[in-house]
């Protein structure tokens, strides 16, 4: 499969992706722990793919994305942001929100 590909599969498949770097558990950079922090206080499951680890998706995903860097924070497709964008939502109450909703759409 195309990198592209299966980039396009991941995001649609979760409703909330957070492509970073590393896993939840053992975060590799402080951004990407910053963003797991904020996403695990939401109360919510998130999947996630480790860029380490898929250098393929590490290189195609900023080009696919237009966002040059990790964390990236997806969402019903939508690319949100990354880890200043997501820090800001969840001080403000935005994110969490955001997250209750695509993973309860029908509530």
């Amino acid at each position: 499969m195309e990198t592209v590909e299966k980039i396009k599969e991941q995001i649609a498949s979760n409703s909330i992706l957070l492509y970073m770097k590393g896993s939840p558990k053992m975060p590799q950079c402080g951004f990407s722990a910053r963003a797991v922090q904020c996403l695990s206080a939401c109360g919510v499951e998130f999947a996630t793919v480790d860029v380490l680890a898929n250098p393929d998706i590490r290189q195609e995903l900023p080009k696919y994305a237009n966002w040059p860097t990790f964390p990236q924070l997806w969402v019903n497709g939508e690319l949100i942001g990354g880890s200043d964008i997501i820090f800001e939502m969840y001080q403000s109450g935005e994110l969490e929100q955001l997250l209750q909703e695509a993973a309860h759409p029908n509530s």
